[in-house]
């Protein structure tokens, strides 16, 4: 009977390592992004969102995000994106950019909570959402380069 107990606690703890470690796996890591502008190259940390599970919910609900902070979405091939603010508090920029690395538009301080469809205007690939200001305060213009491992493939 005694070792029955043993092994369900050490069975049991097991088990809840393995529930610990789970989200801990799925965490986003933040990959540096580098847009090159006309006052030079800026450096940013992006999460990012690969799966149309994680692009669904992106920056939903976070009441903060970091300076110079933010979230690339993936969306794997050149297309019209549509984005909105649904459930999203804060102010963002969003930073359209193509396959090739280059910013195709840019959308400038966001609504929060706003359904309004927000386009991309022009296919793009990739999407960049930043804290509101932080595309006019980096002067991000059409044109410019975005370097990161999923650009220029």
């Amino acid at each position: 009977m005694f070792r029955r107990v043993v092994r369900m606690i050490a069975a049991l703890s097991c088990a809840f390592l393995v529930v610990l470690a789970v989200p801990a796996a799925g965490a986003s890591r933040e990959e540096p992004l580098e847009i090159v502008t006309a006052t030079g190259p800026h450096v940013l940390r992006v999460e990012m969102a690969r799966t149309s599970k994680e692009r669904e919910k992106g920056l939903m609900f976070r009441t903060s995000l970091a300076p110079d902070a933010g979230m690339l979405f993936d969306f794997h091939s050149e297309q019209t994106i549509l984005m909105w603010m649904k459930n999203t508090p804060l102010s963002l920029d969003m930073i359209f950019v193509s396959s090739a690395g280059r910013v195709v538009s840019v959308a400038q301080e966001t609504a929060p909570f706003s359904e309004r469809v927000i386009s991309s205007g022009a296919p793009a690939s990739a999407v960049i959402e930043v804290n509101a200001g932080t595309a006019r305060r980096l002067s991000v213009a059409v044109g410019d380069v975005v370097r990161h491992p999923i650009f220029g493939k």
